[in-house]
């Protein structure tokens, strides 16, 4: 079964630009959950519990391991490097 495909904007204020680190942010998350059913969680760049340092752990994993570059033609970060940055990845 196929997820629903959600559009979000920057300009809505349901992410974050690629300049304050990516990702979505609480409103686009809200978003996101109601109109999948998922139970997305924000970020845990400096975890607080274990759950969240096995997160952060598959997140980086994940993460750093998708194809693409980590600048754009022009040199600047793209979304994959601004996440792994703002969830502290290394």
């Amino acid at each position: 079964m196929k997820k629903k495909q959600v559009n979000l904007s920057v300009s809505k204020g349901e992410k974050l630009p690629v300049s304050k680190g990516a990702g979505l942010t609480a409103k686009g998350r809200a978003k996101y959950n109601r109109e999948t059913g998922s139970n997305l969680k924000p970020p845990a760049p400096n975890p607080k519990t274990e759950k969240d340092a096995a997160r952060k752990k598959s997140f980086c994993a994940r993460m750093s391991g998708m194809p693409g570059p980590m600048k754009d033609e022009k040199g600047r970060p793209t979304r994959k490097a601004a996440s792994l940055k703002r969830w502290n990845c290394k």
